[in-house]
């Protein structure tokens, strides 16, 4: 069975160019800065895929999310995983002091293909600790079987 995980490569061309490029992005987005760009973030967690003979397994690690945030659909055989963190921002006065706590926020969008095979209608998926699981269990003929040799 195959699958695969979607990830942009944009990682192509000499070691002289990559360097070059990532040289001219540094400048760039310094220069780019504004006080709201400063805020904001693009993040993407960490997922692992694991495979045996009767499920594949996907662990993703979401931290400071609520439940509540977090989306898991599959259509066409592909497993999405989507949550946004919400705003958190505090600013307190104290006389001529203040207290200002920030969080870094945002929303993500993982996309994994998954084989053909796989039983879409008993997928079941439980969050615990900032920890996203989800198992996704094969068809009963996706799944080797041993084949008895006749002796002749």
């Amino acid at each position: 069975m195959k699958w695969g995980i979607a990830k942009r490569n944009r990682e192509s061309g000499s070691s002289l160019d990559l360097f070059h490029r990532d040289i001219s992005r540094v400048f760039d987005d310094f220069f780019a800065l504004t006080p709201s760009s400063m805020f904001e973030f693009d993040w993407t967690p960490s997922v692992d895929v694991e495979e045996d003979e009767t499920s594949i397994r996907v662990k993703a690690e979401i931290p400071g999310i609520e439940e509540k945030d977090l989306r898991v659909t599959i259509e066409n055989n592909v497993l999405c995983i989507e949550g946004e963190k919400r705003e958190e921002r505090r600013e307190e006065g104290k006389g001529n002091r203040y207290v200002l706590s920030e969080r870094k926020f945002g929303s993500f969008h993982r996309a994994l293909s998954l084989p053909e095979g796989v039983n879409s209608d008993k997928i079941k998926a439980s969050f615990k600790n900032g920890v996203l699981k989800i198992e996704i269990p094969k068809e009963e003929s996706q799944k080797p079987r041993k084949i008895a040799i006749d002796v002749k």
